[in-house]
């Protein structure tokens, strides 16, 4: 598909040639006079007037209006703004300073310019002097001096690579299948990024939903800008210092993504489509007789009579409850596709109530605005409207009581196939909340708008179930109602090599639940490329494998015994993964920390981490080293500070270091940090196939040391935000000649059922004399362990691994190991 056109002013998008000799960008002048009103600054440079205020610690917000009226102070992202934050203003003759505890602005008064300072008063960011903040007719935008050590993240979702410096982008959702690394915009825009060198870092979020544009130096390398097409130019300046530091209080702004059921973390397969009934049986009958875990199936829009969403096609699914209820047995969760086009058809009940409901976008003289897509005509709701996103979600409940456990929210950039721009035409008004504003303020938050409302009308249907929805298209804060996939990649390996920037960039961009279509959607990828991919999958916080419509098969097993083995024995790794995967999502959900993330989010002082997209950390105590070249049976591997334990190997390096690996095709390289502690399990065909009876937790010393934690809860209600989670810390101390290992139950009201510990210790150089737990002398076992139950320990001098088996009983354990 097409890229957008816009009939609108292309001024900021060139970004103009710093010799400033483009006259129709008119740069805010000198200081005329300022004022406070509680915790705001306002800064009178008529006819420009400026708004400085406090967000949050180390959160500055910045407003611009060139008329002197500002725009209602709403936004669809920013949910929490902290009004208490204590300023102290100092005017000086060349400069006004606004000081609140770790951050200050130094606004120079002729011209009127921005810095901004730590407590320690190092300079962060700054204005640049020629233009500073500037607009152009209804566009806006700021350009900042961009130092020579300064580099960039985030953005969303952009194909380029993990650095942006040098690279302009613009922010317009848009539907682009078979992108390329050139490709800009794509589905999901989030104009969040990071300024980071050696020795600080900071964030700046745009808040702006018109179609915005970033130009990180590359019309001049001492310059970056940012800008958009109309609103106000309205950013927050996030202090650091590290990146984790931004993102955390970049959460706090726009909100954290809530836990997932359980299910969706395992793997799950979709296609463009499955149909009939009898074909989507023999897919789940296929998964469980070669015994490859799985845990959702999805069904594309073939599934509806006619593309008509919210309906079935009778003669392609004639009982859909009860298939539906047949795969549940089976271990199966069933998620559909609906996408928001809502096909022009008197017979259609959705069509005919939404039209009673007026729920259907119109233009300013009262027409309603019709669109193609896969049904014909069709009108689109007006998600900005509290009613339309209500009327919305009781559609879902003719599928939910089928049984339908999760909902893909697909086509929402939105796309419209003759529409301009393959899009909603830019005059159509939405309700924004009773603004009654045109397309142009509400594209980008279009899909955002309607996974929220599909996660609350599935939320009031099923208010004691955490609902699981998919979307393509989001901004800023989306996280809130949905994950997200990258669109309709291909099958090709430069599209795997891309899949790694993009779902990095997202996830710190406070998208933490992300990942691609396993094996590339368009085409068909070789069985090295799939098995290469989906080893990649099992570190994706999503792992879903998708193929369009027409291709060859791409399920697991579909390229010969030899490689059926090897992807099996991947997804099975991801269910032993389980434990840690969960626990990581919760302190996602908690601290807004991805797990997936590039090196340079933890260890922004080390410039051999800057450009390195090819590699991240999943979680506090992994990194991933995927495969990523057809051929490659090793491959090199930076480890950054700290030491490190092949997964596969155990052997120990000390970072930072390049290594070369072996990577033969069924492992892909991945290390564990020294002094974690992972938690896992055996692999199940799904996540809830049986009560979990032992839970492995897996130490890898440093220096005899090492400290990590497991969470545990139902998996799919709400009562963990009311205290029933499982909450558990695992230390591990040298005391005199013994190892002390603790299991301390640190909170909640959760108990897993009765099952057992085991606690595998890596890198132990000699049997132990003893090992006592609670004061009881656990007895030595040699050989295999025994089968059924029982509380032993063993040591295999050849792994120099040492095996401990308890009871868990979820409170304060203490083993003691005494070596010889």
């Amino acid at each position: 598909m097409s890229r957008p056109v816009f009939p609108l002013c292309l001024g900021f998008l060139l970004l103009i040639a710093r010799t400033g000799a483009d006259s129709q960008w008119q740069t805010v002048g000198a200081l005329a006079s300022w004022s406070q009103k509680e915790n705001e600054i306002i800064l009178e440079a008529p006819p420009a007037e400026l708004r400085v205020s406090f967000a949050g610690p180390g959160v500055a917000r910045v407003r611009l209006s060139t008329t002197g009226h500002f725009q209602p102070d709403s936004s669809w992202a920013v949910i929490h703004r902290s009004p208490d934050q204590k300023i102290r203003v100092r005017d000086g003759e060349k400069f006004l300073s606004v000081i609140s505890g770790e951050l200050t602005l130094e606004i120079n008064k002729s011209p009127l310019r921005i810095a901004f300072f730590d407590s320690a008063h190092h300079l962060l960011n700054r204005d640049d002097s020629l233009r500073g903040i500037s607009w152009c007719g209804e566009e806006t935008c700021n350009w900042k001096v961009m130092p020579a050590g300064e580099h960039y993240y985030g953005f969303g979702e952009k194909s380029t690579a993990l650095d942006k410096r040098g690279i302009a982008m613009s922010m317009w959702n848009s539907d682009i299948p078979a992108y390329s690394a050139s490709t800009d915009p794509l589905y999901e825009d989030i104009p969040f990024f990071y300024g980071v060198t050696g020795t600080y870092s900071y964030g700046i979020f745009f808040d702006n939903t018109y179609y915005a544009s970033f130009n990180m130096g590359k019309e001049d390398p001492d310059v970056y800008s940012f800008g958009a097409t109309g609103g106000e130019l309205n950013y927050y300046f996030i202090s650091g210092p590290q990146p984790a530091d931004i993102l955390a209080k970049y959460s706090q702004l726009t909100g954290t993504m809530p836990m997932p059921p359980e299910w969706a973390l395992g793997y799950q397969q979709c296609r463009w489509s499955y149909y009939p009934e009898k074909r989507v049986r023999e897919i789940a009958s296929l998964f469980r007789t070669k015994r490859i875990p799985c845990d959702a199936i999805y069904l594309d829009i073939h599934y509806m009579d006619g593309y008509r969403c919210f309906t079935w096609d009778s003669s392609r699914f004639p009982d859909p409850g009860r298939m539906i209820g047949d795969l549940a047995n089976e271990g199966f969760k069933t998620i559909v596709i609906i996408d928001p086009g809502i096909k022009i058809d008197s017979s259609y009940w959705v069509f005919r109530s939404g039209m009673k409901e007026n729920a259907f976008l119109r233009y300013p003289d009262g027409r309603l605005f019709t669109g193609q897509v896969w049904p014909g005509d069709c009108h689109f709701p007006d998600f900005t409207d509290a009613k339309a996103r209500t009327w919305w979600g009781s559609l879902f409940s003719g599928l939910t009581r089928d049984g339908i456990r999760g909902f893909w929210n697909d086509m929402n950039e939105p796309s419209v196939f003759n529409g301009p721009g393959k899009t909603i035409n830019p005059e159509v008004i939405h309700n924004d909340r009773g603004l009654f504003t045109d397309h142009r303020k509400n594209h980008n938050i279009y899909g955002m708008q309607m996974v929220r409302a599909t996660r609350e009308g599935v939320l009031a249907l099923r208010p004691g179930e955490r609902p699981f929805v998919l979307t393509r298209a989001n901004y800023a804060g989306g996280q809130r109602y949905s994950a997200a996939w990258t669109g309709d990649n291909s099958s090709t390996w430069t599209d795997l090599q891309m899949a790694l920037p993009m779902c990095l960039n997202l996830s710190i961009s406070g998208q933490p639940f992300v990942g691609t279509d396993i094996g590339g959607f368009i085409g068909m990828p070789s069985g090295e490329l799939y098995a290469r991919w989906l080893e990649l999958g099992v570190f994706t916080p999503l792992m879903r494998s998708h193929a369009e419509i027409n291709s060859p098969n791409k399920e697991p097993w579909e390229y010969g015994k030899d490689f059926e083995g090897i992807n099996r024995r991947t997804i099975e790794l991801r269910y032993k993964l389980l434990p840690y995967i969960y626990s990581s999502f919760r302190e996602a959900s908690v601290t807004g920390i991805p797990m997936m993330r590039p090196l340079v989010f933890d260890y922004p002082a080390d410039p051999r981490t800057y450009h390195r997209g090819d590699e991240f950390l999943f979680g506090k105590g992994i990194l991933v080293a995927p495969v990523l070249q057809p051929g490659a049976a090793r491959r090199d591997v930076f480890l950054p500070e700290g030491g490190w334990y092949d997964y596969w190997s155990d052997s120990l390096y000390s970072g930072p270091r390049s290594v070369t690996i072996d990577a033969p095709l069924d492992r892909i390289p991945f290390f564990i940090r020294a002094g974690s502690v992972i938690p896992s399990r055996r692999a199940e065909q799904y996540t809830s196939e049986k009560p979990l009876d032992t839970l492995f937790l897996t130490v890898y010393p440093r220096h005899d040391t090492a400290e990590g934690a497991n969470y545990e809860d139902d998996g799919i209600s709400f009562k963990y935000q009311t205290g029933e989670y499982a909450w558990r810390k695992i230390l591990v101390t040298r005391v005199g000649s013994s190892l002390r290992c603790i299991l301390n139950a640190q909170a909640g009201t959760y108990r897993p059922p009765s099952r057992y510990l085991c606690l595998v210790i890596k890198g132990r150089k000699a049997e132990p004399s003893s090992v006592v737990a609670d004061g009881r002398r656990l007895r030595e076992i040699t050989g295999p362990p025994p089968a059924g139950t029982g509380e032993w320990w063993s040591y295999d001098q050849t792994k120099n691994e040492l095996t401990v088996t308890l009871r868990d009983e979820f409170r304060r354990q203490e083993i003691s190991v005494t070596g010889r």
